[in-house]
């Protein structure tokens, strides 16, 4: 009879400490979407900035189609990159497309800047200024919260490999997460957005 109960208590005992594992593993992984989450609010902000100031540009910089045209294009695709991310934020390949998309656009984005130092009334628009100050400011929110993301999938992943929960985290369904990095250092810098 003795032996039943202990065998009982142990059995209870394995139970709950895996269900405690399932659950904090549950909480990392909604932690780490959570912040996904916050980087998207602020690239969709990003991309709706975008065509406002393209649209200022257009008046200004009426022989740069071309450009104006790019940058609206690698706005469509971050913005459909970074949809399919928000899905599932951490699938690598949905990760490595965004972050890809991303790269474009920035470089896109350097290129309008640069152009725009050869308009000296496009420097001087007043809504060009306001929207060229809320693109760097949305900019700073996106590093912070790609900070907040990567900080939150490093400690779901280090959850995912390290002993107990590595025995039950891949039959569970616990799969690892991808950090929101990017690659080339030149593709490390925000876009440059002052006029001054």
């Amino acid at each position: 009879m003795n032996t039943n109960i202990v065998i009982i208590a142990i059995v209870a005992v394995l139970i709950v400490w895996i269900i405690s594992i399932y659950n904090r593993l549950v909480s990392l992984r909604n932690r780490y979407k959570n912040s996904y989450a916050q980087i998207d609010v602020q690239l969709k902000r990003r991309y709706d900035l975008i065509p406002n100031l393209v649209e200022t540009a257009k008046s200004y910089m009426e022989h740069e189609k071309d450009t104006l045209d790019a940058v609206i294009q690698a706005r469509n695709q971050a913005s459909s990159a970074g949809n399919v991310a928000a899905d599932n934020p951490g699938d690598s390949d949905a990760m490595t497309s965004l972050i890809g998309a991303e790269s474009v656009l920035t470089g896109t984005m350097g290129r309008l800047f640069a152009l725009a130092e050869s308009y000296p009334d496009l420097k001087a628009n007043q809504n060009m200024m306001q929207l060229t100050e809320e693109l760097s400011s949305t900019e700073n929110k996106v590093a912070f919260s790609r900070q907040a993301y990567n900080d939150a999938v490093m400690t779901y992943n280090t959850a995912c490999e390290t002993f107990p929960s590595m025995l039950f985290s891949t039959r569970l369904g616990f799969e690892q997460a991808s950090l929101f990095e990017i690659e080339d250092a030149e593709e490390r810098a925000n876009p440059q957005v002052s006029f001054t």
